[in-house]
């Protein structure tokens, strides 16, 4: 199992998912934590967990808004899905 970038994907991890569908706008639509995933197959496998709310202080120079994170993810050349095996 492994990620869009390549990255062995394993249940535990902490992931974002991005959207593919065109009403989606390629935007990060889940944040959470990786289970029942199973070994051979990238696609349509596995749940994401949520991650429990806190009560964290916002300290604003240690955050980065969703919209900049994707561009990012876009520069990277990992905004589109890749086609399927």
């Amino acid at each position: 199992m492994h990620y869009r970038n390549g990255r062995q994907a394993h249940n535990g991890d902490r992931v974002i998912k991005i959207g593919y569908d065109p009403n989606q706008n390629d935007s990060i639509i889940a944040v959470g934590i990786l289970h029942s995933a199973v070994a051979g197959n990238d696609y349509c496998n596995g749940a994401i967990a949520p991650i429990q709310p806190t009560n964290e202080g916002a300290c604003i120079v240690d955050m980065l808004h969703v919209d900049d994170v994707m561009d990012i993810i876009r520069e990277k050349g990992l905004g589109k899905r890749p086609e399927g095996k």
